[in-house]
């Protein structure tokens, strides 16, 4: 009988961990035997998915037996009208994290080099690392805010890309356009990515989601999802819009079938969900205030967010906060993932899961006192 402990997996795989998403609400139930559990860790619309998305999947069951449209065409046009482009500027995957490994396959080879801020989202080194490239991170100033000169200088003439995950996840902090506009200028032969994932949730008067850049023919991808604002994150939705060279060389990686059916006639449905869009927003919007006005009253240090999350630093002890939250129901993010052992970043609920929260957390602290 052979071994398998003969069998060698590719160099580059020891750099990369499987990524670790949050528990789901089941498994902390039964683990602690809890009736209530609330999840604010994931950063999910707590409103639940569009309407218009769940009736398009119910009339679209029948159809199943087919294979979907490889194209995706009636998606990439309601994406193109929605952000003035056009289809050929679209690129539909499944889930925005599909198309970061896409534009890695696409656009890297071994010994090039990725800028990626630190800390943002694992998919980003991922990426990076499955086709072999190096990953340099740019810590973020104080407060978590762009450094754009320390991104621009630690560009060599190895960079291929540069992601800008704007909010960032797990700060919640967003780069201004007039940094962006000094990024993409200083730049030359450097793909820019920028993640506009929640970009939904941003109401700063000097943001930007990128596309203004791809229409004018800079190189930048702008990443989008169904997954945050539409409240589909189950069917896995996500789109790039890019300058159509970019969008050719993606497509000669991506699978053919990539988005199935019942995910593209959601999506479709959901993006002229104009209703449920903005009741999704302004629920967040008051969300984070009634956290802000929590965390203040308990004399926590928090950072600012134009997402739907809010990252907060709740002392030395925060492995062990984070675990006590769990066993009175509240599943969070803790920080440690991100080298920040001291925070947890908490999605935005409805108003009753966010005192469900408020009221753990307070609870916890004063017993702490």
């Amino acid at each position: 009988m052979t071994s398998s402990s003969k069998i060698t997996a590719r160099k580059t795989l020891e750099k990369i961990q499987p990524y670790s998403p949050g528990k789901p609400i089941w498994e902390v139930q039964k683990e602690l035997g809890l009736d209530r559990v609330v999840k604010l860790a994931s950063n999910e619309n707590p409103l639940g998915p569009s309407p218009k998305a769940v009736a398009a999947i119910q009339n679209g069951l029948a159809g199943l037996n087919r294979y979907p449209d490889a194209d995706a065409s009636a998606l990439k046009k309601a994406i193109a009208e929605k952000y003035q482009v056009t289809p050929k500027q679209v690129i539909t995957t499944n889930g925005a994290d599909e198309l970061i490994t896409l534009i890695s396959e696409a656009f890297l080879e071994a010994g090039d080099e990725v800028i990626v801020p630190s800390p943002s989202f694992s998919e980003y080194d991922f990426g990076a690392h499955i086709m072999g490239a190096t990953v340099v991170p740019v810590k973020f100033k104080e407060d978590f805010e762009y450094d754009v000169d320390a991104l621009i200088s630690a560009v060599t003439e190895k960079t291929k890309i540069i992601y800008i995950c704007t909010p960032n996840n797990p700060t919640g902090t967003y780069i201004p356009k007039s940094d962006l506009d000094k990024l993409v200028d200083a730049l030359d032969d450097v793909l820019v990515v920028i993640d506009a994932a929640y970009d939904h949730f941003a109401d700063a008067a000097d943001y930007t989601n990128g596309v203004e850049y791809v229409n004018a023919g800079y190189p930048v991808v702008t990443l989008e999802t169904f997954s945050k604002i539409y409240g589909i994150a189950g069917v896995r939705v996500g789109f790039g819009i890019a300058p159509e060279s970019i969008v050719q060389s993606i497509l000669k990686v991506k699978e053919p079938f990539n988005v199935n059916t019942l995910a593209q006639m959601a999506a479709t449905a959901a993006i002229g969900d104009a209703d449920h869009v903005e009741t999704s927003q302004e629920t967040n919007k008051a969300g984070r205030l009634q956290l802000y006005k929590a965390f203040n009253e308990l004399g926590l240090t928090y950072i600012e967010s134009m997402a739907n999350f809010v990252l907060v630093q709740i002392g030395e002890d925060g492995e062990n906060l984070y675990k006590q939250l769990m066993a009175k129901g509240v599943i969070v993010r803790h920080g440690k993932i991100w080298g920040l052992p001291d925070y947890v970043r908490v999605s935005v609920g409805t108003e009753e899961e966010n005192q469900f929260f408020i009221d753990a957390l307070t609870s916890l602290l004063v017993k702490q006192a």
